[in-house]
């Protein structure tokens, strides 16, 4: 049984996800109307997961999320609405701990119900299995009570090389990238070391609802010496950018007047999760000689992706998969190192330095 507790001030939408809930079988759940309950409710009822509203009184989802982190860690999934001020703190409270998010529907609750519940179900069921690491406020707790001696485990950790790091790649191709569950802190762990000089443009399936994509992109430009931008239209892939699919769509890499670019395309039946991995990747093999192509697998649920990554670890691509120690689901990554389809698996503060010794030094620009 998974114990859930729902947080949210209004009485309709906690009505609303306790039925989502109360249709499976393997659910119990209590509810809490603001943050201040949910801390009470928390050491009680303690649940093994818990949904969180951002706009509350009293105590608002991420001053309540803060809190849960550094007091009594608990996997998080953030229920929020789709607005651009939501979408940034959205992503604010991944970077402090959550887990996860799902989008309240946009107009009629009763109309964007049914999309949402099966969301919210199979993000829940995978937040209840994800084992907690220190958050970045528990680390800076735990740093200032010691005097800064202790260093998070992840930084201490060293890749598992299972190709030898040989003669870096040479002339123009594209570094393709997969994730889903706890994917937009690792795409900032990835992105944000990496110069405005990379020499390949990198391109970037995370599994998300459209209406964050945009935030998420402005967001990582924001950090990164990169561009990054939102694939709403094909678009000329060019060194030193990075490029994000647009989410409930699709991602593929084509050839325009000699020239690769990204386009957004409308999702297919037979592709379960978009923007899609193993569809990105797909796509860019039947264009770019997969020697020109690194791949990199990044946390997620599910096996997206693998397939793939494994197909063009198999032609001559060079691949990444994230390590266990790091990845908040090691569902995605994990099958690609079951079909021992990964080059190198990596804990995710060293693939940005790893990327730099496999990229060229010298691409053609």
């Amino acid at each position: 049984m998974i114990k859930v507790l729902v947080t949210d001030d209004s009485a309709l939408m906690r009505k609303l996800l306790g039925e989502i809930f109360g249709s499976e079988s393997d659910f119990a759940v209590e509810y809490a109307r603001n943050g201040v309950e949910a801390l009470e409710r928390l050491k009680s009822f303690e649940p093994d997961v818990i949904t969180l509203d951002i706009n509350m009184p009293e105590m608002d989802g991420l001053r309540c999320l803060e809190r849960i982190m550094i007091e009594h860690p608990c996997p998080v999934v953030m229920v929020s609405s789709a607005t651009a001020a939501d979408a940034d703190i959205t992503f604010e409270a991944i970077r402090i701990g959550a887990v996860d998010f799902v989008a309240k529907p946009a107009g009629a609750l009763s109309l964007g119900i049914p999309d949402m519940a099966a969301q919210l179900i199979s993000k829940v069921r995978a937040a209840a299995d994800v084992k907690l690491r220190p958050s970045a406020l528990l680390r800076q707790r735990v740093r200032h009570k010691l005097g800064g001696g202790v260093r998070p485990a992840a930084d201490r950790m060293r890749h598992r090389t299972l190709r030898p790091l040989v003669q870096p790649a040479t002339g123009e191709g594209i570094v393709l990238v997969g994730a889903s569950t706890g994917g937009p802190p690792a795409l900032e762990a990835v992105l944000v070391p990496l110069p405005s000089t990379f020499p390949w443009p990198i391109v970037i399936a995370q599994h998300i609802p459209a209406t964050f994509t945009g935030a998420l992109a402005r967001r990582l430009d924001r950090l990164c010496a990169l561009d990054v931008v939102e694939v709403t239209k094909p678009v000329k892939l060019q060194p030193g950018h990075a490029y994000l699919g647009r989410g409930d769509s699709d991602l593929i890499i084509s050839v325009r007047s000699g020239r690769p670019v990204a386009m957004s395309a409308p999702a297919e039946s037979g592709y379960p999760w978009h923007p899609s991995t193993n569809r990105l990747v797909n796509s860019a093999m039947k264009h770019i000689a997969s020697n020109q192509l690194i791949g990199i697998l990044l946390t997620g649920m599910g096996n997206d992706g693998a397939d793939a990554m494994a197909s063009l670890h198999a032609t001559g691509g060079r691949t990444i998969a994230e390590s266990e120690d790091t990845a908040v689901v090691w569902g995605m990554p994990g099958e690609l190192v079951k079909a021992n389809g990964a080059d190198w698996v990596v804990s995710l503060p060293e693939i940005a330095p790893l990327l730099q010794q496999i990229a060229p030094t010298n691409a053609v620009r």
